[in-house]
């Protein structure tokens, strides 16, 4: 699988409205330089940055998908359940919908990509916060799924109000933002997305095995002595890190985080999280290079929201796998 993702990296970079060789796209990024000069202006200024965007993206939506299913035991959850993709929705509307009600100064910053990318961890930190603080007092991890599906409720009508007396300016501005993007980010910015999923991972890896207990149930898990309060704080909080810095940066993107999961369970048949960790991590970097490549139309002038080429692609994908399971078994 490595081979694959060494593939879906070199054709990511190679595809685009300026074609690149892959063999020039290899020279560049092991040691030498493109034959033409713009050729590596473009690979090392564009293309590459948004290559490591995808694969991080990926890496952290799948990931984060994972540990909600495994903390809900819901195949339908995703690394948004929490209500923190609408909490990252409410702080940018609040930026771009209201900023015209602040301020020329802080307008014009909060207006700023760093300015968008802060609104939006607040948001997703305040909804954080808040599941956190409801979450001490309920002991069933259900009713954390609905309080959160509750959060994402109430902070989705506020941002229909904001929506409702902005102008078509402003909606259209918010709109792209919601349909996510890849290739926006600078090397610093990707630093600090990079930081984020780091500590994201590090974290996840310690609830590996209380996630292999929480399969057959939370009774069983405590009778093993697992600590279920300190679990599944850490599991909401690895997972709040990677989707909430993820929705940040790139804004909220669908598919990956509930389909990748599914693909890992279906493609190696086992329930180890050791193994699904891997796995995970692995498909997901694949699949979002993959769909960045067909959403950059290579020979057109234009590109796709990375947002719909997910679900166009990866619904069908994982509709197919089921039923070739569900017909073998």
């Amino acid at each position: 699988m490595s081979l694959t993702l060494l593939l879906a990296l070199l054709l990511n970079i190679s595809f685009g409205q300026v074609a690149i060789p892959v063999k020039e796209v290899f020279k560049s990024l092991f040691g030498g330089v493109a034959e033409k000069e713009t050729w590596e202006y473009i690979i090392v200024n564009f293309r590459l940055p948004k290559a490591i965007t995808a694969i991080l993206v990926g890496i952290g939506l799948s990931v984060s998908g994972l540990l909600m299913q495994t903390l809900f035991r819901n195949p339908l959850a995703g690394p948004y359940v929490l209500g923190l993709s609408s909490g990252s929705s409410l702080g940018v509307a609040f930026v771009i919908l209201g900023a015209g009600l602040l301020p020329a100064v802080f307008s014009q910053f909060l207006l700023s990509s760093y300015g968008i990318i802060l609104a939006s961890c607040m948001g997703s930190l305040l909804v954080l916060l808040m599941i956190l603080i409801v979450s001490q007092r309920l002991r069933d991890t259900m009713s954390i799924l609905i309080v959160g599906l509750m959060f994402s409720s109430f902070t989705g009508a506020i941002v229909s109000v904001f929506s409702y007396f902005s102008t078509a300016e402003q909606l259209q501005k918010y709109t792209f933002w919601s349909m996510g993007s890849l290739g926006n980010l600078s090397w610093q910015n990707i630093s600090l997305l990079s930081l984020s999923v780091v500590i994201g991972l590090v974290l996840s890896l310690l609830t590996l095995k209380a996630l292999d207990a929480l399969l057959l149930g939370e009774n069983y898990a405590r009778s093993m002595g697992l600590n279920l309060k300190k679990t599944r704080y850490l599991i909401i909080l690895s997972t709040s890190i990677l989707a909430g810095s993820i929705t940040a940066f790139a804004g909220p993107i669908a598919f990956v985080g509930l389909a990748v999961p599914h693909l890992s369970k279906l493609i190696f048949q086992t329930s180890n999280h050791r193994v699904l960790f891997l796995s995970t991590i692995v498909i997901g970097a694949i699949i979002m290079l993959f769909c960045d490549t067909i959403s950059q139309m290579p020979g057109f002038d234009f590109t796709l929201p990375i947002n719909a080429i997910t679900s166009i692609i990866g619904a069908p994908v994982v509709i197919w796998l089921i039923v070739r399971k569900k017909s073998l078994s």
